[in-house]
């Protein structure tokens, strides 16, 4: 079994690359099936889930996750724990697959992944986020550059309670990806195929 992880500054394309890498190599994908699986057995909408899992304010409840993980004290505390479970179960599965976000690639490290990071610059990130905009949004560009920001120093944040480990830094990754200036179409063949004979050379050790 194989698995990729993909972690991503908001606006760099992240999802879509990873989503165009599994259709490349043929892999299962999650992402926002993650969130989906958790609502599910928790009996609740995966929006909710969604806000509870990227909201602050739990963040300074005393836990251990870096070690035990065990110390589920608050709604946004146990569903991270849930979260965990279901990222367990899917490579549980023994399948080929890629997974984005979410911090799995901590959580899976017994199964030694092959680590993404996905970044592009502020600019790009802003004109992703305008591209995938849908009408009826009217954000201007300064109101999207806090969005990602925000959305952003929550990812670290949750990065360094989870794993104790800062959040893009370089040395937790195999491979760092910019994506500006790229057409992800064009990128997620090379970056598979970057995967795939890293997975070869295991092999072969």
């Amino acid at each position: 079994m194989r698995i990729i992880t993909i972690s991503r500054e908001f606006g760099s394309g992240g999802r879509e690359l990873g989503k165009r890498m599994a259709d490349v190599l043929g892999w299962d994908y999650y992402d926002r099936e993650i969130i989906d699986a958790v609502a599910k057995e928790e009996g609740m909408d995966a929006d909710y889930v969604q806000a509870v899992l990227e909201r602050h304010e739990w963040w300074t409840v005393p836990i251990t996750f870096q070690r035990s993980f065990t110390a589920a004290t608050s709604p946004g505390t146990e569903l991270l724990v849930k979260e965990k479970q279901v990222i367990e179960r899917i490579a549980q599965a023994g399948r080929d697959c890629i997974l984005v976000g979410r911090n799995a690639d901590f959580f899976l490290r017994d199964y030694k992944p092959f680590r993404v990071f996905v970044c592009a610059e502020m600019e790009a990130k802003i004109r992703r986020c305008r591209e995938r905009a849908s009408a009826s949004e009217t954000l201007s560009d300064k109101e999207i550059r806090k969005q990602i920001q925000r959305i952003d120093r929550n990812r670290a944040a949750v990065r360094e309670l989870v794993t104790g480990e800062r959040w893009g830094e370089a040395r937790s990754y195999h491979l760092t990806v910019n994506t500006t200036d790229w057409d992800l179409k064009a990128l997620a063949p090379v970056t598979a195929d970057f995967a795939r004979q890293y997975f070869e050379r295991k092999t072969e050790k």
